[in-house]
C-alpha cells in the first residue's frame, strides 16, 4: 500500500486465503481501498463484500452510493480491527490458490540427474556407497545369513507365542517366517498375528497374502524385534493383577 502517514491505521485484512496486517489511510476513498485489497486478496473490486469488525461492536458493511468520493474515514477505524473481504463470485469462478494438485510440476529425467556432478547420487558413486559398493552382494549375503541365524537363535517358528518390544509391548503368535518380496530390504521377515488390533495389515502386503488375520491384527518384523516364549495375552495378565489387588 501507499507509504505510511500519521493517520494510517493498522488493520487485519482477512479473506478465504489471506490473513495479513496492513496500514490503511482514512483518507482513501472506498474505491481506492477496494483496488488495494485486490492486490492483497486476489478478489476483484466489483466482487468484494467488505465487512468491518470492531471489538465489542456489530459488524459494519463497508459500502456507499458513491464510493469514488466516500472516504474510509467515514467509518470509525480502530487499530487492529478486521476488514473481512468476502468473494461474491460463484464457486465455479474462483481460483483455488491452495490446491497444488493441478499445478504442473517439473520432474527431472533420470538421465539428466545421473549426470549432475553435485547430486546425492554423485556423492554415493564417489564414496562407493549403496549400489555402487563393489562388495554390496557380499554384504547382502551376510545380512541374509545373519537374519536367518537370528531366527534360529530366537527359536522363531510358526505357531510360537511371542512379544514385540518388551514386557508391556504387543503380543501375538508367529504366523509366517520367510521372504516378503513386497517389502524392500531382502532377507526373511516374521509375520505375527497380534492379540489386539495394533498392527499394520491383515497378513497381506501389496495384495499378496502371507497369513490370515483380521485387519490391523497383522504385522511383519525383523527377527531381532521379537522374543518367543509362553506369553499369554496382556489382557489376561492385567485381569490377574487386578484380582491380586482386591
Amino acid at each position: 500500500m501507499d507509504s505510511q502517514t500519521a493517520r494510517d491505521v493498522p488493520l487485519f485484512i482477512i479473506s478465504a486465503s489471506v490473513s495479513s496486517e496492513r496500514r490503511v489511510s482514512p483518507s482513501w476513498t472506498l474505491t481506492q481501498l477496494r483496488a488495494k485489497l485486490e492486490f492483497i486478496t486476489g478478489v476483484p473490486p466489483s466482487c468484494q463484500k467488505l465487512t468491518l469488525k470492531l471489538p465489542g461492536q456489530d459488524e459494519v458493511v463497508l459500502e456507499a452510493p458513491d464510493e469514488d468520493t466516500t472516504r474510509v474515514g467515514a467509518w470509525s477505524l480502530q487499530a487492529y480491527a478486521e476488514i473481512q473481504v468476502n468473494d461474491l463470485r460463484p464457486a465455479s469462478a474462483l481460483t483455488n490458490f491452495t490446491d497444488t494438485s493441478t499445478v504442473t510440476k517439473y520432474t527431472m529425467p533420470v538421465s539428466t540427474y545421473e549426470t549432475l556432478p553435485s547430486s546425492v547420487l554423485a556423492w554415493k558413486r564417489a564414496k562407493k556407497l549403496g549400489r555402487f559398493d563393489p562388495f554390496l552382494p557380499e554384504h547382502e549375503a551376510q545380512k541374509v545369513h545373519r537374519l536367518w541365524a537370528e531366527i534360529a537363535s530366537r527359536d522363531v517358528a510358526v505357531a510360537r507365542r511371542c512379544r514385540l518390544g518388551g514386557p508391556d509391548a504387543r503380543r501375538g503368535t508367529v504366523a509366517y517366517v520367510g521372504l516378503v518380496d513386497e517389502i524392500p530390504g531382502g532377507g526373511p521377515w516374521v509375520g505375527v498375528a497380534l492379540d489386539e488390533p495394533v498392527g499394520k495389515n491383515d497378513g497381506s502386503v501389496g495384495g499378496k497374502r502371507y497369513f490370515d488375520c483380521k485387519e490391523k491384527f497383522g504385522v511383519f518384523v525383523r527377527p531381532e524385534r521379537l522374543e518367543t516364549g509362553d506369553w499369554g495375552p496382556l489382557m489376561d495378565e492385567e485381569d490377574d493383577d487386578e484380582l491380586e489387588e482386591i
